[in-house]
């Protein structure tokens, strides 16, 4: 017995095996982040609650893919629920436009690996210069200890369009007379 091309397609055998290869590859995306960041963390000495930060990000936005497919695959009509989300997202995105860019700029630090927490740095920015210690890297904020105790949090979205000097530690070099 001959299936039609067309009946295969239709049927719900095609949605649930698609469906099952969509979760695979969620899953199999989700490992390849998973080993890239913990190669990331290992290769440059960073703080384990930095890579938490990428893996949360990287899980929404494979969650995310997933759920589209789902919908294609499912064949959901997208036309009313992309005008609501279109509507929505925009008034969110107009409203949290530098939260969004303090996120994907904490991941940029986070592959880009400047500095890490408990480096000595020094963003350079005209009047408004910080320098300290890294003490902790948030999805919207750098968190640096000033030589006078403060606390300062300098946006992550701000930090990467300025340039970061990473301090050394002086040695301590004996005067002979």
């Amino acid at each position: 017995m001959q299936m039609d091309f067309q009946k295969i397609l239709d049927s719900r055998f095609f949605e649930i095996v698609a469906s099952g290869v969509a979760v695979l590859l969620f899953f199999i995306l989700n490992g390849i982040t998973r080993k890239l960041i913990k190669r990331q963390e290992k290769r440059h000495d960073l703080d384990k609650a930095r890579s938490l930060y990428a893996y949360k990000f990287f899980n929404f936005a494979w969650l995310t893919l997933l759920l589209l497919a789902f919908g294609l695959i499912w064949d959901v009509s997208f036309k009313g629920l992309f005008a609501s989300f279109f509507a929505v997202a925009g008034v969110a995105l107009f409203a949290s436009w530098s939260m969004l860019s303090n996120i994907t700029a904490s991941v940029l630090l986070f592959f880009n690996f400047p500095f890490k927490i408990g480096s000595q740095i020094k963003i350079m920015d005209k009047d408004d210069s910080v320098e300290g210690e890294v003490k902790d890297i948030t999805f919207f904020a750098i968190q640096i200890e000033t030589a006078d105790g403060n606390l300062v949090s300098y946006p992550n979205n701000v930090a990467i369009q300025k340039a970061i000097v990473q301090i050394r530690k002086k040695k301590n070099v004996k005067k002979t007379t």
